[in-house]
């Protein structure tokens, strides 16, 4: 037996994961024009400042649920990800 209700929020939740994957995709789409860019002029891919200011953005823009601890742990690994898929 099929609970419509729960059916229903996993279609909503299927949703959103392949709108989160459709943005990382651009997101990657984007570094990758970034890393170009620092390798044509010679500046480091990697820029903690920047990251660290990213972080700070999310972290006043965020409203929760999410925790601060939970988008700080979600943030390390959306920028570790990004560096491996760019390859660096």
């Amino acid at each position: 037996m099929t609970d419509p209700v729960l059916e229903q929020l996993r279609q909503q939740i299927t949703e959103i994961d392949r709108s989160i994957i459709d943005a990382f995709n651009r997101r990657l789409e984007i570094v990758a024009q970034i890393k170009h860019h620092k390798d044509e002029h010679g500046i480091a891919f990697v820029d903690p400042d920047r990251e660290a200011a990213m972080l700070a953005h999310q972290s006043s823009e965020n409203r929760g649920p999410l925790t601060e601890e939970g988008l700080r742990a979600l943030y390390a690994e959306l920028l570790a990800l990004t560096k491996r898929e760019i390859s660096l």
